[in-house]
């Protein structure tokens, strides 16, 4: 099977609302992996068609021009192809600049962004199809980025640049550091850190630990013995908390990765190119 995951980093402007740009490609009649955890997502079907399978059960069609919201375990991809898709991660600033609602009310589901965004995505997905690289993709979906953006003005970069390094600063972040360095009550960090990453701190502290640790293994800078001795309170939690979040068991990490679980990898090639939390996870 042919399939192939580019990414680009966005420009210094976007560098806060977006992850990475991507270009997924299948040559191919059928597809079938499954994706780990991740940000929110904006992503536009350019061929073929697919199916999600989020990790509560629920399963659906995917639109064509998607809002995915943050999704809090492995989703599982049904595609059919040829299939060809592009789209951007979208950070927590991102969420609340383009949105304008909570994103707990979007996790692990999927809604057809024209019906949120309406005429601002007229002719974007001809457009892409056109275009001839990701370079060329890149331009056309900064371009909606920032037309989009402008619709709210209320984005706090304040709160989601603590939330961002609180997250990256360990493999197990304290939620009390981050409240005292708030400033703010618990209740009000939970409720801000649902509107914008869809989840409380506890749960984003599990998510990120999750998928740092699986990628740490995967790229073999430290073993299983060294990562549940810092995190983790013993080997069946390790496996428990890595096969939830990724859908991956430590020792296909380590001996046998899927197809999109290598292709992630490639992100690390984008290091100083994007906010840490995005290559370390």
């Amino acid at each position: 099977m042919d399939v192939s995951l580019d990414y680009a980093a966005p420009e210094a402007d976007l560098r806060e609302y977006l992850s990475v740009f991507y270009d997924f490609k299948v040559n191919g009649p059928h597809f079938e992996d499954m994706e780990r955890a991740d940000f929110a997502q904006i992503r536009f079907i350019l061929k073929g068609r697919g199916d999600y399978q989020f990790a509560d059960g629920h399963e659906q069609e995917a639109p064509t021009i998607a809002l995915v919201g943050p999704t809090t375990g492995n989703t599982r991809l049904r595609i059919e192809g040829p299939a060809h898709a592009f789209g951007a991660g979208l950070l927590p600033a991102g969420w609340g600049a383009l949105t304008g609602f909570e994103a707990s009310t979007l996790v692990n589901r999927a809604i057809d962004a024209t019906h949120l965004f309406g005429h601002s995505l007229d002719g974007v997905l001809d457009r892409l199809r056109a275009a001839e690289t990701l370079d060329e993709k890149v331009v056309i979906g900064s371009a909606v980025i920032r037309s989009l953006a402008q619709r709210t003005r209320d984005v706090p970069l304040a709160f989601t640049r603590r939330v961002d390094d609180w997250l990256a600063s360990s493999l197990s972040p304290d939620v009390t550091e981050l409240v005292d360095s708030l400033g703010l009550s618990r209740r009000q960090v939970e409720r801000q850190c649902k509107r914008l990453y869809g989840a409380p701190p506890k749960m984003l502290a599990r998510k990120y630990r999750a998928l740092r640790a699986a990628i740490t293994l995967a790229r073999g800078e430290a073993d299983m013995e060294d990562l549940i001795g810092e995190s983790f309170y013993d080997q069946s939690h390790f496996i428990r908390e890595i096969k939830q979040f990724t859908g991956v068991t430590p020792k296909k990490f380590h001996d046998d990765l899927p197809t999109l679980a290598k292709l992630t990898l490639k992100r690390a090639d984008l290091a100083g190119q994007v906010e840490p939390i995005i290559y370390q996870t």
